[in-house]
């Protein structure tokens, strides 16, 4: 069973930064897709960022300049620098690693960004 560690939420004020962490505890074929997404209360699961094995990224518009997503494949380990953070970024972040085969999910830190 894969596990996900997630690190790094907390309390920032409107402008401010985060850095969120996730760890795999193992990678089973190495060209998985690792990536954040978020929920906000009452809202859907929405894609954050996401960055394959080979290191391209994917961003949703809304966190586009203001969001860097990094991954280092020798410690199994994707970043979220969270930059320029407002309000609306207020959400519980999810770390997953996917393939077409299977999809692992973390267990969620929570970001609040206050105005």
């Amino acid at each position: 069973q894969v596990q996900l560690a997630e690190s790094g939420g907390g309390v920032v004020q409107n402008g401010g930064s985060l850095r969120l962490s996730c760890t795999a505890s193992r990678i089973m074929f190495g060209f998985e897709t690792m990536g954040w997404y978020r929920q906000a209360p009452g809202k859907q699961r929405e894609l954050v960022a996401t960055v394959a094995s080979g290191g391209n990224p994917n961003y949703a518009d809304s966190v586009k300049g203001r969001f860097t997503i990094s991954r280092d494949n020798a410690k199994n380990t994707v970043l979220l620098q969270m930059s320029s953070l407002k309000p609306d970024d207020t959400a519980v972040y999810y770390c997953k690693l996917y393939s077409d085969y299977y999809a692992h999910w973390g267990q969620g830190t929570q970001a609040t960004v206050s105005s």
